[in-house]
């Protein structure tokens, strides 16, 4: 808990960052999106939310959250996606607490082919649901959620698998997938299924300028909503070390470092070739073997208090510098090497390299959160 506490500081200080920030993300662009998908909503049959299951409630879509409060749920699933990148304890925990608050909840990996698929079958079975009596029906889903979620990456997926005639099969189009928050541009239609007719919606990411509380910016920041180039990646870097320092997941990297080594023993020929020629690509597993053992072995050998805010710092520095080292990088400019270390990290974390972390825990009994 006190490690905890002293990581509150790095939370704080890039929640002023994003404070300051002023809503620049939210554009004229999106303050469109958002007013044309407010049009729709009440035009299509079901409303899908895409959430990060890291963040399930930092990453609701505000403009579901402020509905009439008689808008009947029936019409409205929350999709948890990401799920590969989560604490699969945590995401269980926060799938049944929204079910208890009477808000259709599941879990979707946007990368697993089975995932997809038992997403599809609840949407097919909601829109038979609302569709009850209605033979030859055609059903529309508009697909929400902020920047950065997944949905293109959904809507894809969904698009693949639903195609059933042979005919459809020369008409896929695939919706703009990418890393970076505000790729999706328009609102587009997509077919995913037949008997009954099913058409989504994918829309852009929508992020309000405007946040709840402290805690959102850092974690929106952090999981990429909002784009690293509006901060310090540096900054960014510090609060994700902040939260590995406070969590206990570091120390099961000691045995697979002890694996991954011998691995390495056992074929260092040709993993010395692998180094020379792809040294650069921080992606590789020897890489990523490296810097687990960086951040595990600074963290094991620090003397200082991680519960004192200055012992924390110190540390994250030293693991920083440390990190140069891991990631084979050449020497050049501190500030040049500290962003590069930094976006590196970064990258690590958001693939899900340095373990499955979720931010936002389900809250207490009476604990208000947005559902």
């Amino acid at each position: 808990m006190a490690t905890a506490a002293a990581a509150e500081a790095f939370s704080r200080r890039l929640s002023a960052a994003v404070r300051g920030l002023s809503g620049a993300w939210y554009g004229q662009h999106m303050a469109a999106a958002e007013r044309a998908i407010r049009a729709r909503i009440p035009l299509v049959d079901l409303v899908l939310e895409v959430r990060d299951a890291r963040v399930p409630a930092t990453s609701a879509f505000e403009p579901l959250r402020r509905r009439s409060p008689e808008e009947a749920d029936m019409r409205r699933l929350v999709a948890l996606n990401k799920t590969d990148l989560a604490d699969p304890t945590e995401t269980e925990k926060w799938v049944a607490f929204m079910k208890q608050r009477g808000c259709s909840c599941i879990a979707v990996n946007s990368h697993s082919r089975e995932s997809i698929k038992e997403l599809l079958n609840v949407v097919l079975g909601r829109i038979r649901e609302i569709k009850v009596g209605v033979s030859d029906c055609t059903g529309t889903v508009l697909l929400v959620g902020i920047p950065n979620v997944g949905k293109s990456a959904i809507v894809n997926a969904m698009h693949q698998i639903g195609r059933i005639g042979a005919a459809e099969k020369g008409k896929l189009k695939h919706a703009i997938v990418s890393s970076h928050p505000g790729e999706t541009r328009d609102i587009s239609g997509y077919k995913v299924a037949s008997h009954p007719n099913i058409y989504v919606l994918d829309t852009p990411g929508v992020l309000s300028p405007i946040f709840a509380n402290d805690d959102s910016g850092p974690r929106l920041v952090l999981t990429g909503a909002i784009k690293d180039s509006l901060l310090e990646e540096y900054e960014i870097a510090q609060f994700l070390l902040s939260i590995l320092n406070s969590r206990k997941e570091y120390r099961e990297w000691d045995d697979l470092n002890i694996l991954g080594n011998k691995s390495c023993f056992a074929e260092s020929t040709r993993i010395h070739h692998s180094r020379r020629q792809y040294s650069s690509d921080h992606t590789q597993d020897f890489i990523v073997r490296a810097v687990r053992q960086a951040l595990f072995e600074t963290i094991a050998t620090f003397q200082g208090d991680l519960g004192n805010e200055d012992d924390l710092r110190r540390l994250i520095e030293i693991q920083l510098t440390s990190l140069r080292n891991a990631f084979r990088l050449s020497a050049e400019s501190s500030d040049v090497m500290s962003k590069r270390v930094a976006i590196k990290l970064l990258n690590l974390y958001r693939t899900g390299r340095l373990g499955h972390y979720t931010l936002d825990h389900v809250p207490e009994v009476r604990q208000e959160v947005a559902a």
